[in-house]
């Protein structure tokens, strides 16, 4: 690049010289520049890990998904996908019971979709909001957009603030339910009585809807300032296809249509999906084995001592404590560092007070449950 001249009076100049080569990062906006990306869960790649840090179904998909998967991988791949997957917004309409495929948007996972929202609906004016502890990929979304934020607390009892949510200023609320770490599912009434005092654009996150004891399906069609996400990754056994959808209203659906990728959905997930919900009774039977789980490990962390929230999710947020009745952020280390060298994997959030002396547990399999609970006694044991 050239240098760069500089008038003054009298037509005078000086002479500055240009950096000659930038770097990629002095190109970047400043905001990209500062942003600190989602760091998702480990996902190692060798082999003799229980992964109970994600959040995935330990159990495989419906052999249909299989089949039409193995029988479509061949022709299919040649040409674009739909580029609006139509089939899969019927049929997910018809399942929920909404009025049309006109109150469906099916993303690349709930991810796009959540991206899409905060897209549209954010800006320096506009602020996000979120409660936090919750979903951490918001937070990194509203600075991607360099949107303003409105940031609530939970405290440590859980207790939805709608008063402050209702007077926050967003533009548009994201709301987890059941919450994301803890597991603690919030009422359909909280949600409506929310709805009646916000004016803005309410995300209904319900990532975790499969596992839990109610949702706000019912309140779509009273509601226009209402959209639920939902995504085929847990309920389904499908974290790999990355299908996730929204229900709302038509207004919804045409706007993200908008701002979408042009085939945002590989032709190869609208298929899983078309499957997956075609064999429905083999995933209320897998949500019922897990929730059994779940329960059964709850009772068992609580016969320990180990304070721990009632979960309506796949995963189970407890608080350790070590063989002297310790509990706090070192104790909550020290059991994830004794787990990480047997090779099980959970997850950690240290960076949160609310969450600093918790684990949470992602449900697995029967045997991997065994496993980890007699991981918890060597480690008690140990301490």
């Amino acid at each position: 690049m050239g240098d760069l001249f500089l008038f003054g009076q009298n037509n005078s100049f000086c002479r500055v010289m240009k950096n000659p080569n930038p770097s990629v990062g002095d190109r970047a906006l400043p905001h990209v520049r500062a942003l600190d990306a989602y760091v998702p869960g480990k996902q190692p790649r060798d082999l003799g890990w229980i992964k109970l840090n994600t959040n995935e179904n330990p159990y495989p998909p419906s052999p249909v998904v299989e089949e039409v998967i193995c029988k479509s991988a061949g022709e299919a791949l040649k040409t674009y996908p739909d580029p609006i997957s139509a089939a899969l917004r019927e049929q997910l309409a018809g399942f929920f019971g909404l009025p049309g495929s006109e109150w469906v948007f099916v993303g690349n996972g709930s991810d796009e979709v959540l991206n899409l929202l905060v897209r549209t609906f954010s800006d320096r004016n506009r602020p996000v909001g979120y409660m936090a502890p919750s979903y951490s990929l918001y937070p990194v979304l509203q600075k991607m957009q360099n949107a303003a934020k409105a940031e609530l607390r939970y405290t440590r009892a859980m207790g939805l603030p709608i008063p402050a949510i209702a007077r926050c200023g967003a533009n548009i609320f994201f709301l987890t339910s059941p919450n994301a770490p803890t597991g603690v599912g919030i009422s359909t009434g909280s949600v409506e009585a929310l709805l009646n005092r916000f004016g803005g654009v309410l995300v209904v996150d319900e990532a975790y809807a499969a596992f839990a004891e109610e949702d706000a399906i019912g309140l779509l069609a009273r509601y226009d300032n209402l959209c639920i996400t939902r995504t085929f990754s847990k309920s389904h056994s499908l974290a790999g296809m990355r299908i996730g959808f929204l229900l709302g209203n038509p207004g919804f659906v045409e706007l993200l249509d908008k701002v979408r990728d042009s085939y945002n959905v590989n032709i190869l997930s609208q298929l899983a999906g078309l499957a997956a919900l075609s064999d429905d009774g083999y995933y209320r039977d897998l949500a019922q084995k897990i929730k059994r789980t779940r329960d059964r490990h709850f009772e068992a962390l609580q016969g320990r001592g180990w304070f721990t929230y009632p979960s309506q999710a796949n995963f189970l947020f407890t608080e350790p404590t070590d063989s002297k009745g310790n509990t706090g952020p070192l104790v909550a280390q020290s059991l994830y560092d004794f787990l990480y060298r047997k090779k099980i994997l959970v997850r950690y959030f240290g960076n949160d007070p609310l969450t600093d002396s918790f684990l949470r547990i992602s449900i697995g399999s029967e045997k991997e449950m065994e496993i980890i609970s007699e991981a918890f006694d060597q480690w008690q044991n140990s301490a």
